[in-house]
């Protein structure tokens, strides 16, 4: 069974990259066949797995305006299992691309590139831009299902209501399937009082909607390993295997596979 889920959050710095190219690194070490597409014209997925910004011809933005199959862009990452669908500033370009599309046609641009390659993949994971444009909403359309990572600092919470609404109207019109898999706690310090605040906060609000774990739910840490990572050009998984924040990581990549299989 094959699953498209986009990470995504309006806010900027939540670690959506982070999460994205974790979770992916993580579920291809459990022996899954894992593409990450790189929706933010910001590139730093792309740069995070090594890759640097002129070192490909194409990118994501030739599949979603149609001039490159999106088999034609992905590119082998270092890593077993892993692929990559490369982003560009270009793609901060494409809503003057959908200006002579319908509206449907646009926000479904992605979903008609990813249907030739669903089948090839176990998981497709989307890294979207921190905004509610048509690029996000071309990410939306396009999936299974949504991970929101929320961070354990002030204003945490502050758009999450929007944001909700959004995948609520979506849900309602373009993308009957769409389901929120769950929020994620990121950047969390044991000993700091606002981060315990804002978990209790969410597990108050949003306790369903959080990944469990033994008793309790995955928790993100901010963690020096975490920010070291994408200097290095690998995922917190392969540059330290260990840390707290690796772990983390892996148990989100193992609540995905059980509830994938139908284990709640």
């Amino acid at each position: 069974m094959n699953e498209v889920i986009t990470i995504a959050n309006q806010k900027g710095g939540v670690g959506k990259t982070t999460t994205a190219v974790n979770l992916a690194a993580s579920l291809a070490g459990s022996s899954k066949k894992v593409l990450l597409i790189d929706l933010d014209p910001q590139t730093n997925l792309t740069t995070s797995l090594g890759f640097n910004r002129n070192s490909y011809e194409y990118n994501i933005y030739h599949a979603l305006i149609g001039t490159k199959r999106l088999s034609e862009v992905i590119l082998k990452t270092k890593i077993d299992n892993l692929f990559l669908a490369p982003s560009n500033i270009g793609l901060v370009g494409i809503e003057k691309e959908f200006h002579d599309s319908t509206r449907r046609e646009a926000e479904l641009s992605l979903k008609k590139a990813i249907s030739e390659v669903k089948n090839d993949y176990d998981y497709i994971i989307i890294d979207s831009p921190p905004a509610l444009g048509a690029i996000t909403v071309n990410a939306f359309s396009a999936s299974d299902s949504i991970i929101i990572p929320v961070q354990c600092e002030f204003f945490a919470l502050d758009g999450l209501a929007l944001l909700l609404n959004t995948i609520k109207v979506l849900k309602q019109t373009i993308n009957p399937n769409l389901e929120i898999r769950g929020l994620l706690p990121t950047m969390y310090s044991s000993q700091n009082s606002l981060s315990k605040q804002v978990l209790d906060d969410l597990e108050h609000h949003f306790g369903h909607k959080l990944f469990g774990v033994d008793g309790g739910h995955v928790v993100i840490p901010r963690n020096v390993k975490i920010a070291e990572a994408p200097s290095f050009g690998q995922p917190i998984t392969h540059y330290a295997s260990k840390s707290k924040g690796a772990l983390a990581y892996i148990e989100l990549a193992n609540n995905i596979l059980m509830s994938s299989r139908g284990i709640r």
